[in-house]
């Protein structure tokens, strides 16, 4: 049975231009740093998002907690999100692998008010640990982006106060693509940024970590640290190059299928869509009457269609390059059908 798979855009298969990358690309060692794709890799990303430097790493929960782990020292405070993906999925990796606390704050469905994080930054004090990083997300998990204003008072904020600021850009050419700038205006707001390459861009596997050379440099020593330093990777990061250059101007298909979802799945009685989380390529909602999550995971399955079940009680359905419009019309049938036995 073919299926259709909305459960993430990380489900998406590589593009036959990417395996044929991967088949032929040229490769060295790459913690000898003479492998001549990843170098390719990481200039072409760094580009990018206007950055001086990349680091091309195995996934974006390492390049996250990389990130971490480069920009503070043990016993440091991260002031972070509380519905972030370093605090909710990343298994705690910051406390184990950089030794820091976390400061959460409280978005506005993943927006930021400047003004708490003000409130949140330590005085020097002998009972205080220092405030050693801010961390932000966009696009948000939650299915929004963060506006340049904001990320610009964020920023200046910071650096006023010596801290550095560090984005989970994991879907940044999302935020890219609803704000209608370029990445690197987003990017520049930032001390680093990590952005996957195996979300919604469709390579197999790989993220990348950018910012400044020192900080590269530094970073590459704890990759090593990590159990990152991988050999001939090139074969991954010749995907990465394809998609970096051929996937990203797409991501606004994704945008506008998910947009088109949510207007007819809201029509259904006994659906409600979150459509104040509804900018980038995902949508969210509940049910308003009482369904049995598994009952209806189950019955999307049996017809051939994967979904997560909910989160607190909200579904999310992702687009991505792997769904067709022909595919959305047929989530929906069986979305009304379901709802139609019950």
């Amino acid at each position: 049975m073919k299926y259709i798979d909305i459960r993430s855009d990380t489900v998406t298969q590589p593009t036959s231009k990417m395996r044929e990358a991967m088949y032929t690309a040229e490769v060295g060692d790459d913690v000898y740093e003479d492998d001549p794709t990843v170098r390719k890799l990481e200039k072409l990303a760094a580009s990018k998002v206007g950055k001086e430097a990349a680091l091309f790493v195995p996934s974006g929960t390492f390049g996250n907690e990389l990130a971490v782990l480069s920009h503070t020292k043990r016993g440091d405070e991260v002031i972070v999100d509380r519905n972030s993906h370093i605090v909710l999925h990343e298994v705690g990796a910051t406390a184990i692998i950089a030794g820091v606390q976390l400061m959460q704050f409280n978005s506005q469905n993943g927006i930021p008010n400047p003004v708490e994080i003000e409130s949140l930054i330590r005085e020097e004090d002998i009972h205080y640990p220092p405030t050693g990083l801010i961390c932000l997300e966009n696009a948000h998990g939650m299915g929004t982006v963060i506006d340049l204003e904001i990320m610009k008072k964020v920023y200046e904020l910071a650096h006023s106060r010596g801290i550095p600021i560090h984005l989970d850009g994991a879907r940044i050419f999302n935020a890219s693509c609803a704000l209608g700038v370029n990445a690197k205006e987003i990017a520049k707001y930032t001390d680093s940024v990590m952005f996957c390459l195996s979300k919604g861009l469709s390579a197999p596997v790989g993220s990348m970590l950018v910012g400044t050379k020192e900080f590269i440099n530094w970073a590459r020593k704890g990759r090593k640290l990590m159990g990152g330093g991988m050999r001939q990777v090139g074969f991954l990061a010749a995907a990465g190059i394809v998609a970096l250059e051929e996937m990203v101007d797409r991501l606004c298909e994704d945008h506008e299928n998910a947009r088109f979802l949510a207007e007819k799945i809201n029509e259904f009685e006994g659906i409600e869509v979150k459509t104040d989380r509804l900018q980038i390529n995902m949508v969210f909602f509940e049910f308003s009457k009482g369904v049995d999550d598994s009952s209806f995971v189950s019955y999307m399955l049996e017809n051939g269609i994967k979904i997560n079940p909910p989160e607190n009680g909200t579904y999310r359905f992702a687009m991505n390059k792997d769904v067709s419009k022909d595919d959305i019309d047929f989530v929906l049938e069986k979305v009304s059908e379901f709802l139609a036995t019950r």
